[in-house]
């Protein structure tokens, strides 16, 4: 018998979480995706895929009720995950260090590294072999910002996605011998939102040329690479950090 694989992906209803979905539902997994404010964007992805093969839940992966409430709702209409991508994630605005001020750094901290490591604990609970589960895979979300530093522009985003490869190397170790592995994949520049939502709409056309590659990531690029650690073909890959960064 054959199990269908379901995955859930946080913030997935747009960029490299949407795309993720997409290929996953394509591959024949059962998708939960969460969103924390961006309503029409889930219900877009919905009418998208085909039906039965998505679930949406509002969440916020910066508080743990909602993560709880996430997996609750994931697990009773699809039944037990058994791969996670921690892709949700804030970045907050860019610009001089000195310029920020603490809820800035409480509420990346808060997402992050907090949220991510949440879900991922929720989900080595429903997945670990020693747990009752029938194991599993984690792909956790990093940045190439995580060995670039990205002075003036968001060193506090850096840190935390250095937080998150530190976390994804552990955690693979610790539960490798519980059927679950644990990478992460680290995208450098990708046309999303995210920097026109970060202060900084012109960062794209800015930077793509000084990249060695010449061009931005498209989203699915990114979003293969997060299938492929999901897929069977990465049996034996993990602790590992994929960097998709064309070169940089």
């Amino acid at each position: 018998m054959i199990m269908t694989k379901v995955t859930m992906v946080t913030g997935g209803t747009r960029g490299i979480g949407a795309a993720t979905a997409r290929r996953l539902v394509a591959a024949g997994h059962v998708v939960c995706v969460s969103y924390r404010q961006d309503e029409e964007s889930a219900e877009n992805l919905v009418r998208e895929l085909a039906p039965g093969t998505v679930l949406v839940v509002q969440a916020d992966t910066g508080s743990e009720a909602d993560i709880d409430r996430l997996f609750e709702t994931a697990t009773a209409k699809l039944g037990p995950i058994t791969g996670l991508v921690n892709n949700a994630a804030y970045t907050g605005p860019l610009g001089p260090f000195a310029d920020f001020d603490g809820e800035v750094f409480r509420r990346v901290a808060e997402v992050n590294i907090v949220g991510v490591q949440l879900c991922a604990q929720r989900a080595v609970r429903i997945m670990s072999t020693e747990r009752g589960g029938s194991g599993g895979a984690i792909v956790n979300l990093s940045s190439g910002a995580a060995t670039l530093g990205s002075p003036g522009e968001y060193v506090h985003y850096a840190a935390s996605k250095a937080a998150v490869d530190a976390f994804t190397m552990g955690l693979s170790k610790e539960v490798g011998g519980q059927g679950i592995r644990v990478n992460a994949v680290a995208p450098g520049l990708v046309a999303t939102t995210l920097h026109a939502e970060a202060g900084d709409p012109g960062r794209i056309e800015r930077m793509a040329p000084t990249l060695p590659i010449g061009r931005a990531a498209d989203p699915d690029e990114i979003a293969a690479a997060i299938c492929w650690l999901l897929s069977d073909e990465a049996s034996y890959t993990t602790g590992a950090i994929l960097r998709v960064a064309g070169g940089r």
